[in-house]
């Protein structure tokens, strides 16, 4: 995010004239409908934001953006928003990824996007499965899960894209799903943070992996299994009556329940979203024996990488007048003339 002069823009200016072509009930939809009601909120200029994507059925968003956008190669979105940043530091950069794109073939670009903090967007819609290519297992699909590549069932033991982006050093580390009323407010939160903010969406893939999230995220069980934290606020769910508590012997999290509303009492944690440990925690809950942990997780924002190398640049080149033919002239150089051919 970018200090800029606040923009007035309306939902129907942040789409674009192209046709939405993904399957019927896709979670894309949702995610595509609550960034552009986000946009508004934002105050961002159309012209100043670029969307960048990689390849799989969540890459086509920037086509459906009426704003500037660049739908690039398997895994390499990081790398060309990196060169689209420093080259204009001024513009607001959002990545479209997925599972397979971000942490497969793009896990190393996505690594150092995220170690050196540059200030862009990163969303990563999770479905646990290469849903462009038909449904083949990926980095994050679960031990048995049955697909055309693995078909008696996969034995990987699937990456955590949270636990990912924390171990490689994002400042900004956030969960949410893609139907949830919540999600703009992530989306925002992301926004607003300075550096490489990387938000999980949990995106449900009706065609190859239908309702693998429904234990969380469907509505008849979103009271008892989704803790949405919030920086300085009590961790509770089931209506109140469930809060997370850090057991002191263990160094580990735990379930209490509250009763009569004394959360207090009971020992429960108020989210420090600045606090590493507990981020990391919160994303190791084991879900089923723990809720699902969405919201901000972590929040602490440190030096963004294009504002050092700007100032390196400008450092550089301070008291210095550009000059090319003394430049080209530097150190060794040749004159060649014509000899004389011999016969």
């Amino acid at each position: 995010m970018n200090e800029m002069t606040p923009v007035k823009t309306t939902l129907k200016d942040w789409e674009s004239d192209q046709e939405v072509r993904w399957c019927p009930g896709c979670g894309d939809y949702a995610v595509l409908k609550a960034v552009q009601r986000t946009m508004p909120d934002l105050g961002v200029a159309r012209e100043n934001t670029v969307f960048v994507s990689g390849i799989g059925c969540s890459s086509r968003f920037p086509y459906y953006m009426e704003t500037y956008g660049f739908h690039t190669i398997h895994g390499r979105a990081p790398a060309v928003a990196t060169g689209v940043k420093l080259a204009n530091p001024q513009l607001d950069v959002w990545i479209i990824t997925g599972d397979g794109d971000a942490l497969s073939i793009g896990g190393n670009h996505m690594m150092h996007l995220l170690r050196r903090n540059l200030n862009t967007q990163v969303l990563l819609f999770n479905n646990e499965i290469y849903g462009l290519t038909k449904g083949q297992y990926s980095p994050t699909s679960r031990v048995g899960t049955r697909s055309p590549s693995t078909p008696f069932g996969s034995v990987d033991r699937p990456a955590s894209p949270c636990a990912f982006a924390l171990g490689s050093g994002a400042r900004f580390v956030a969960r949410g799903i893609d139907v949830n009323k919540n999600l703009p407010a992530v989306l925002k939160a992301a926004h607003a943070h300075q550096g490489a903010a990387f938000v999980e969406i949990f995106q449900n893939c009706i065609v190859y992996n239908d309702d693998v999230f429904a234990p969380f995220a469907a509505k008849p069980n979103a009271a008892t299994s989704q803790l949405w934290v919030e920086h300085g606020e009590p961790m509770l769910f089931e209506k109140g009556t469930k809060g997370v508590a850090l057991d002191r012997d263990t160094l580990s999290l735990k379930i209490v329940d509250v009763t009569d509303g004394d959360w207090q009492g009971a020992g429960v944690l108020v989210h420090d979203q600045t606090n590493r440990m507990i981020a990391h925690l919160l994303i190791e809950m084991p879900f089923g024996e723990f809720p699902m942990a969405l919201g901000v997780l972590y929040d602490d924002p440190a030096p963004t990488f294009e504002s050092a190398v700007v100032e390196q640049n400008r450092a550089a080149s301070e008291g210095k007048v550009a000059d090319l033919q003394k430049l080209v002239a530097k150190g060794q150089t040749w004159q060649v003339t014509k000899e004389p051919r011999v016969e």
